[in-house]
């Protein structure tokens, strides 16, 4: 007679263990703490006072020399609604990503995580780095035609990075972030083989002040699209830790180097000075003149 109990011990090892627990029964959040938050009203106020300095400094020079003033205010000016707007919660949404965990033994099971996205961040690239971009052309003196693809290729760049960041699938999203490099290598092109040869063409002091400020933009920026791999591409850091590492990089990138830029461009001799429309506004013959006709019927 066989003995049930006995070939039960026999075969239990057998036996696969039932999991304790079910992935994907609870949706898992990852969003800001407290120190997130912080750290975005903490930004917020220095773009705004590095703005209001700005505009200050602007007012202190004569129209004609107010040019990169006027450009690196508005980089700032845009990054301080930017980070109101994130740290008030109007420009944060959620992605969501599925993960599969494939089962050797059991139907495949899912994770559903909702992620925070600062879409109001990329809102805030796509304006000021052009800006930032316009800035160091005009002071290297890049022309009109190289100005154009830099411009574009950078908000390529903001846009593609905006479309991974909310893509669901794996494969896609970071199909859209190559596509991101590759534009921002059109960027490190202009700046650092045509800025580079323009700006040398100039006195030395200008030469070798865009080249300090021009890598000290590309080391900044090269920076972005590895804190973007590791925290909205591969999720392996939290929120917090993303939105500090932005918020460095930023102050890095526009209060820092906008008063490094003014500072050092307003004690050159070559300062840049521009009349015409710029200082006079339109003149007798741009004017529009409507209901009069010199030449008559």
């Amino acid at each position: 007679m066989i003995d049930p109990v006995a070939e039960f011990k026999k075969h239990s090892g057998d036996v696969v263990p039932l999991p304790s627990t079910v992935p994907g029964n609870t949706p898992i959040y990852q969003t800001a703490s407290a120190t997130g938050h912080r750290a975005l009203w903490v930004v917020f106020v220095i773009m705004l006072i590095s703005s209001l300095a700005f505009y200050i400094m602007a007012f202190r020079v004569p129209v004609q020399k107010r040019l990169f003033h006027i450009l690196t205010a508005f980089i700032t000016t845009f990054a301080t609604l930017s980070y109101y707007a994130m740290a008030v919660g109007d420009g944060v949404g959620k992605n969501k990503i599925t993960i599969k965990h494939t089962q050797k033994h059991f139907p495949d099971t899912y994770d559903v995580v909702y992620r925070e996205v600062y879409w109001a961040r990329y809102v805030d690239w796509s304006v000021t780095t052009p800006l930032l971009l316009l800035d160091l052309c005009f002071l290297a003196g890049v022309n009109g035609a190289s100005i154009l693809v830099a411009l574009v290729a950078d908000v390529i760049m903001i846009l593609t990075g905006l479309f991974a960041a909310f893509t669901v699938e794996e494969s896609p999203k970071w199909g859209w972030y190559a596509m991101a490099c590759l534009a921002y290598l059109v960027v490190i092109y202009q700046l650092a083989l045509n800025g580079r040869q323009t700006a040398m063409q100039k006195d030395n002091k200008t030469a070798t002040f865009f080249a300090s400020i021009g890598g000290f933009t590309l080391v900044l920026w090269t920076i972005y699209p590895i804190i973007w791999g590791v925290a909205d591409g591969s999720r392996n850091i939290n929120v917090d830790s993303e939105i500090i590492a932005y918020a460095v990089l930023d102050i890095l990138a526009k209060p820092v180097f906008g008063f490094w830029l003014l500072f050092t461009h307003d004690n050159m001799s070559t300062s840049a000075s521009i009349d015409g429309f710029w200082a006079n506004g339109l003149g007798k013959e741009g004017t529009l003149r409507v209901g009069d006709d010199d030449e008559g019927a």
